[in-house]
């Protein structure tokens, strides 16, 4: 049964949105970390396989009924599509990690609003942006340039790759987008997020070792402490519970909206980088975060006429 959607964000979603922006800016640095000890497509795998048992497990006992249920026309298709998609986006970012920087690969990734900006509203009308919510976009994304600047200083052998998980970015970005789009203007929006993210995280689960085998990835299990508690943290809270909660809000929230939020997450990563490896932060970083939070605002004032930019 189609759920009420509201047309802003209200404090709740503004809360949560916060909160998962702050732990994908946590994560983003633990994923980059663990590829030391643990080959990239390996360590996606254990956070998706293990968030799909999780999740498995989440609904056996709340009694959501998975299998058996009477869906629109069309949304296994869409489901299907969707789940590719999202492994496409986490196929790249992983692979990303491997040639740049987690800020770098961050940034790109986190390029995906304006692929949901410039997608969905050709299927939704009412998830077009205003000028002033345009302006709001652009000013988000230049705060994450200007905070990234400063992590960008790298020695000549790490310019030389970098590239590779530049582009390997951006295409994680592009999946991401396109996800969005078709969790929004496809039958599956009348799914339970539940079902939502199974299909997501399930095709993932099923492609990740396989391509993770062609590349000749090692497969181990004498992790460290630290491996196997960062394993532990990205399938129980990254691929479960983070991403549950997105799901939800995608099923009553405009996507457009909560998407300029994911521009807080690369900032969010410096943020951490700065405590955790004692990273200096600067004024850029303070002028950016104000452009950031300056944005999110434009994007989010009520009682403006969604009329397309042209």
């Amino acid at each position: 049964m189609p759920v009420a959607r509201k047309d802003h964000l209200d404090t709740l979603a503004t809360s949560l949105l916060l909160a998962c922006c702050l732990y994908w800016g946590f994560q983003q640095t633990l994923s980059k970390a663990t590829i030391t000890e643990v080959a990239p497509l390996y360590q996606a795998f254990w956070r998706f396989g293990l968030g799909t048992l999780v999740l498995l497990l989440w609904c056996h006992v709340r009694g959501i009924a998975l299998y058996g249920v009477q869906e629109p026309v069309g949304a296994a298709r869409a489901g299907l599509l969707a789940g590719l998609l999202f492994a496409s986006e986490f196929v790249a970012l992983f692979l990303a990690f491997k040639y740049t920087t987690a800020s770098r690969a961050t940034l790109f990734m986190y390029c995906s609003p304006f692929w949901v900006a410039l997608v969905l509203p050709r299927f939704v009308k009412n998830e077009r942006l205003n000028r002033v919510q345009w302006l709001g976009l652009v000013c988000a994304f230049f705060g994450v340039l200007l905070a990234l600047g400063d992590g960008w200083r790298t020695d000549d052998a790490a310019h030389a790759s970098a590239w590779r998980g530049d582009a390997l970015a951006l295409i994680s970005g592009l999946g991401w987008g396109l996800t969005t789009c078709v969790l929004r203007a496809s039958p599956l929006q009348h799914v339970r997020p539940e079902k939502q993210l199974l299909w997501q995280m399930g095709v993932t689960s099923l492609v990740l070792p396989v391509l993770s085998l062609l590349l000749g990835e090692r497969w181990q299990l004498d992790f460290s402490a630290f491996a196997w508690s960062s394993l532990l943290i990205q399938g129980l809270i990254g691929a479960f519970g983070s991403y549950l909660v997105w799901m939800w809000m995608l099923t009553r929230y405009p996507a457009t909206r909560m998407s300029v939020f994911v521009f807080l997450t690369p900032v969010f990563t410096l943020i951490i980088g700065a405590l955790w490896l004692k990273e200096p932060v600067t004024a850029t970083l303070l002028a950016a975060l104000a452009l950031v939070a300056g944005g999110i605002v434009l994007v989010n004032r009520k009682g403006i006429p969604a009329k397309a930019f042209t």
